[in-house]
């Protein structure tokens, strides 16, 4: 699948040499749009591409949804665009399908920073988010507003709601999602899962880890069963901060992906 690809910046020499480009993956219910700030930072130092993973923001759909076919996807950007390695941002989901390449495709890529994630199988569900969106009666509604007060009934969390709101679109005078929400729908297990990794190598190269410390996506029991796959991995917890790290403490993210990477 050719996914939508957003470049920030242009490929810059140090000593010589250019430097790895850095592929920024994003969140579920999430989109490139969600990090234009922080790659816009970024791409001060770094050639930056965002990307769009299947059923969201302008990539095309798919009724499958697993992390197999995203790395796929991500593999085809890379050998498409010619890179013979790279480094990776990702968050949550985007994460899972990082660490998923990583580990069947170690050549390919230099240094990752994982936000927020580990290679394990959550018990939670999105019945919640899922079951709101898909309540909400696109073809009635006259505006954004229109659709948040349907989201309020059950996501008392305004940020929550602006940023699910974000995947709302106008499209020839009628309101309807970007993301594919019955392939999410179908797929949930999957994406709260990971695939099995009997047979498979540890990556054997350094990963960063950040976490937040008012999540439990990454606690100290998931950290151990990432370092039987991530043997190098370093984790590093922004206290302040929950799952949308990133986004709640956009200084501090940069500042130590920078000091990772550089």
């Amino acid at each position: 699948m050719q996914l939508n690809a957003t470049q920030y910046g242009e490929l810059k020499e140090v000593n010589g040499k250019s430097q790895t480009p850095l592929i920024i993956l994003h969140g579920l219910f999430g989109s490139s749009k969600n990090w234009h700030l922080m790659a816009r930072e970024l791409s001060k130092k770094h050639l930056v591409y965002s990307l769009d993973l299947r059923n969201h923001g302008q990539s095309p759909h798919s009724d499958s949804m697993d992390y197999p076919h995203m790395a796929q996807d991500v593999l085809s950007f890379i050998a498409q665009s010619n890179f013979t390695s790279v480094n990776i941002i990702a968050h949550s989901m985007g994460g899972k399908a990082a660490l998923w390449l990583a580990l069947n495709k170690p050549q390919l890529i230099e240094k990752m920073v994982i936000a927020d994630i580990a290679p394990v199988s959550y018990t939670h569900d999105f019945d919640l988010v899922l079951n709101a969106l898909q309540s909400i009666p696109l073809q009635t509604i006259e505006s954004r507003k229109d659709a948040d007060h349907y989201l309020a009934k059950s996501i008392k969390e305004q940020s929550l709601r602006q940023f699910l709101l974000q995947n709302l679109q106008l499209k020839q005078g009628q309101y309807q999602w970007r993301l594919n929400l019955q392939a999410i729908s179908r797929s949930i297990s999957k994406i709260t899962g990971f695939p099995d990794t009997s047979g498979l190598e540890p990556f054997h190269k350094r990963v960063l880890f950040i976490g937040g410390g008012q999540s439990e996506y990454l606690n100290k029991a998931n950290q151990q069963l990432t370092r039987k796959l991530f043997p190098y991995a370093s984790f590093s917890i922004i206290k302040s901060a929950g799952h949308w790290l990133h986004a709640e403490q956009p200084g501090l993210f940069q500042h130590m992906i920078e000091v990772y990477i550089n």
